[in-house]
């Protein structure tokens, strides 16, 4: 059924059709409205067999997923931002424990300093925790990949992320496609858990693991996660064939058959880069697109394929290392070893600041030219930055950056870009 409506109140309502048993909820911005939604259609009695748990904190609301979980219980939350650092231990065990969990990640940046808007800092702080990253481009999308979530967590018995970026989606009111009961239940099947609580045969799990079998374990984990860049693109492909529609997959490909230069991105930011491409197209540049859908897994032979043909490639990435770089980049020039194709870096959008087309025009126009710095960082304000490190030059106690730059700019700050 079609019908406009917020981007979390679609999650929330997808969420209820793949019937979850167990709800784990702690509010954070801009995850909030999602647990908010399925709250009250337990409440309402929409979404029934399912038990809505109010917890004290985002620690606590993952523990209590670990439990349900590990009891037998399709298991549901959300967090964002620093929410997800919070619970940051028990993501690493819901992973070490091959939970089927899935949760969703209201992309926002993480401080000092506070910062509420978006950018994807958090969930590439949990990029190696273990856990399948799926990151949506549209609401529609983020709707659907949580039906295919629940089904990847529990064929691999791992848990998953279904990222979108916070605000820009989580907020955003659009036509959404919500399927019908009968359709998702055709699609995911009844959760069969691979173990359950059995007072009759206790049993522990979490045990401690020396020396002798830990390299093994995480091997395993890392087997995990590579047999899903085979399960992603099947399960994508048997939903499209239910639902009718692509979403999902390791990545999507935008005119980049004859592309001389090929942007790669995730999230949101993907359909501002692909209406920056149609112009460039038409000015005759030879311009396309690669969005990555899963992350973790990474699927370096696929990103490879596509980008070796080109002569260079920009990774435009809203997170990146301090001291060193891009992430999504590093993981690019990975796939990309010993083929010669230029891999540049820039970094946009962080802490919500606005992508425009004008931006990415000039950018991707310098890439074109090979003039473009390997990283490289979109409508930096060099006025700004330059003040700083001259104060911190004539003065140790130049104070905290962030309050000088404010005190710099002045009050009500927003400065346009």
């Amino acid at each position: 059924m079609l019908k406009q409506i917020e981007g979390s109140h679609a999650v929330a309502e997808t969420i209820a059709l793949c019937r979850p048993e167990v709800i784990c909820a702690y509010p954070i911005s801009p995850q909030t409205h999602i647990v908010e939604g399925v709250g009250d259609l337990v409440k309402k009695g929409d979404l029934k067999n399912c038990e809505f748990i109010n917890v004290e904190s985002e620690f606590a609301a993952l523990s209590v997923a670990i439990g349900s979980s590990a009891a037998g219980a399709r298991t549901y939350t959300a967090t964002a931002s620093q929410g997800l650092l919070f619970m940051a231990e028990a993501v690493y065990n819901a992973a070490g424990l091959g939970l089927p969990i899935v949760m969703t990640i209201g992309n926002r940046a993480i401080g000092a300093p506070i910062n509420i808007w978006n950018d994807h800092t958090d969930s590439m702080s949990m990029r190696d925790a273990g856990w399948i990253q799926l990151f949506a481009e549209t609401n529609q999308e983020a709707a659907d990949l949580h039906i295919q979530a629940f089904k990847l967590a529990e064929e691999l018995s791992v848990p998953v992320m279904v990222c979108m970026d916070g605000f820009i989606l989580t907020h955003a009111y659009e036509r959404v496609d919500i399927p019908e009961q009968a359709t998702v239940d055709k699609y995911l099947p009844p959760f069969e858990p691979r173990q359950v609580l059995d007072p009759a045969n206790p049993y522990s799990i979490g045990a401690m693991v020396g020396p002798e079998a830990f390299t093994e374990v995480r091997y395993l984990a890392h087997d995990r996660q590579i047999c899903a860049l085979e399960v992603i693109p099947r399960i994508a492909d048997e939903f499209k064939a239910l639902f009718g529609r692509d979403s999902g997959g390791l990545i999507h490909t935008y005119l980049t058959e004859d592309a001389e230069t090929i942007v790669v991105t995730l999230g949101s930011v993907a359909g501002t880069v692909k209406d920056t491409v149609d112009l460039m197209r038409k000015n005759g540049t030879r311009i396309g697109v690669v969005s990555i859908c899963s992350f973790r897994p990474f699927p370096k032979d696929q990103i490879r394929a596509v980008l070796e043909q080109a002569k260079r490639v920009v990774v435009l990435e809203k997170s990146f290392a301090l001291g060193f770089g891009g992430i999504v980049a590093n993981n690019v020039m990975m796939s990309m070893q010993r083929t010669g194709v230029h891999v540049y870096t820039a970094v946009a959008g962080l802490g919500g600041r606005p992508i425009i087309r004008t931006s990415l025009t000039a950018l991707f126009e310098k890439a074109d030219r090979d003039e473009l710095e390997d990283v490289h960082f979109l409508d930096l304000d060099w006025e700004v930055v330059n003040r700083e490190l001259d104060r911190a030059r004539e003065s140790i106690t130049s104070g905290p950056t962030a309050e000088n730059i404010l005190r710099d700019l002045g009050p009500g700050v927003a400065k346009a870009v």
